[in-house]
């Protein structure tokens, strides 16, 4: 093989694996060889039939990328002599100054870096708020790829519904569909995924909100970042113990003080401080971790006490979407009167974590004060996925979705509640009806986190509890999820992890 062939071989990696064409892995990878300068300007490119000669592909199908690269200006043509890169590249970038004495260029690759460290550079360790310190739930990166996912919060590729989100992506770049996104929301949403929100969504959960009550956002996570932001500098905030660490997290960067409140078999304890409490963080649905429900008894008397000392409640209905049960109890903002409860939800759990879609609802003047700060941190969520998501509401794809993966969740929840009977007696287990995990008392004596990093050894992902808990230190729980792992894996996960706690290694020091 020729040097000239080698070189062309070397840059294109085709795969017949990959999610994008053939035709579209050429064009990618001649527009990351030509702005990465290893084709430089007005350099000649291989005829379309050498190309897919040495590459093993249809010669249109390099014709046909070729001919897409002309009309973006990436390649040109002359006449009867080919396909050269173009003399002017359209990106505009211009190559940084810097000192023969501090040049970095990486090998092969004539890659120019700027030095980040010298003698005059900022010391920032003195100007930033480090984060790394706060404790915080970690999911493995490549979870998908363990034996045993008892991972909380993830979905499992089997049940995701491929083809009709690709039908409503698809629709969505629809010329009429992308006038009506394209542009600048500025700090509005999508008013067709607002109008699903309020037909197919809440009345779901039994609440009831006009469209000033309700603010798209991404998941979850940043409702509760922009709500503290908005609402807890200097405040006093209580939070079930266990409770959810990133809402701790939060909100004690925001400077607000914590309180921790304590939890029994009903959930929050209306008689355990809440008077002390500006806001009150809760989770009545599925208490995060232990996944109680709390009863309608005790949702009255925590909106009573909550309205006795001017408490307001932010309610995260985080795994009520999770469609393991047919008629979960509504959500305590349905019981709300006076504009109490803040609501708070995601559509993570019951479609797909990565899309980042999620909603407050609240009063009109808070949705208004919540609308301004998002503006100025992100301005909106990308459009073109809330309209996408609307469209799958709408086209009653998201219906159809919780109907199907029901039963599936359900046999998956028995399978695991049996294996851990059969496998694990001397562990006592709490699980509600339609919650999408199991959280786990071990026997005395053991560590959680130290069983989670034995376990994770062994191909099985628990998630330690103590990251659940306000202060530090060994911790005998740990949550399993059951949504991403097979049916047929689970019992196989249980039992090893049976084998795993008599390992000395789980055992606390001492």
């Amino acid at each position: 093989m020729s040097r000239t062939n080698l070189f062309w071989n070397r840059l294109f990696q085709l795969s017949p694996e990959s999610g994008i064409s053939l035709q579209g892995q050429i064009r990618q990878q001649l527009v990351s060889a030509i702005l990465g300068r290893q084709l430089p300007e007005g350099s000649a490119l291989p005829s379309s039939r050498e190309l897919s000669r040495e590459l093993g592909v249809a010669r249109n199908t390099v014709i046909l990328a070729f001919q897409q690269l002309v009309e973006e200006g990436f390649i040109i043509t002359r006449a009867r002599r080919g396909y050269f890169v173009a003399d002017r590249l359209p990106d505009g970038r211009s190559e940084p100054i810097i000192s023969h004495h501090t040049r970095d260029r990486s090998v092969g690759h004539g890659i120019a870096r700027t030095p980040t460290h010298g003698a005059s550079a900022p010391d920032w360790s003195g100007r930033m708020r480090y984060m790394t310190g706060l404790r915080a739930i970690a999911k493995p990166r490549e979870w998908q790829s363990y034996p045993y996912p008892f991972i909380y919060g993830q979905f499992d590729p089997a049940l995701f519904p491929t083809a009709d989100w690709r039908e409503c992506t698809r629709m969505a770049l629809a010329v009429l569909e992308i006038r009506g996104w394209a542009s600048d929301l500025i700090d509005r949403d999508d008013p067709l995924l607002i109008e699903q929100l309020q037909k197919h969504i809440l009345p779901r959960r039994g609440v009831w909100a006009s469209s000033d009550e309700i603010m798209v956002t991404l998941g979850a996570q940043n409702a509760l970042y922009l709500l503290a932001d908005l609402l807890m500098k200097h405040a006093r905030v209580g939070l079930e113990e266990p409770g959810y660490s990133d809402a701790r997290n939060i909100f004690s960067m925001r400077g607000a003080e914590l309180v921790p409140l304590p939890i029994d078999e009903s959930g929050l304890r209306p008689d355990g401080g809440i008077e002390h409490c500006d806001y009150v963080f809760v989770t009545p649905s599925y208490q995060c971790p232990t996944t109680v429900t709390m009863p309608m008894e005790r949702r009255e008397a925590l909106l009573a006490k909550a309205t006795e000392h001017d408490v307001v409640l932010i309610e995260d209905d985080y795994d009520t979407e999770n469609p393991g049960t047919d008629q979960p109890l509504p959500a305590l903002k349905s019981l709300d009167r006076d504009g109490r409860v803040i609501y708070i939800g995601s559509l993570s759990k019951s479609f797909v974590p990565g899309l980042r879609m999620g909603y407050i609802v609240a009063p009109p003047e808070v949705i208004r004060q919540a609308r301004a700060l998002r503006r100025f941190m992100l301005r909106h969520p990308p459009a073109n996925n809330q309209r996408a998501t609307a469209l799958f509401i709408s086209l009653g794809h998201h219906d159809a979705l919780l109907r199907r993966v029901t039963p599936v969740y359900q046999r998956r929840a028995q399978v695991l509640r049996e294996a851990l009977l059969r496998h694990l007696p001397e562990c006592r287990f709490q699980n509600s009806r339609g919650a999408s995990s199991f959280w786990v008392e071990a026997p005395p004596g053991v560590d959680s986190r130290l069983l989670t990093e034995v376990a994770l050894k062994h191909g099985v992902i628990i998630e330690p509890g103590d990251d659940f808990y306000a202060a530090s230190g060994p911790c005998r729980y740990f949550r399993m999820g059951f949504s991403s792992i097979a049916e047929d894996r689970i019992e196989e996960g249980v039992k090893l992890l049976s084998q795993l706690l008599d390992h000395p290694a789980v055992r606390i020091p001492g």
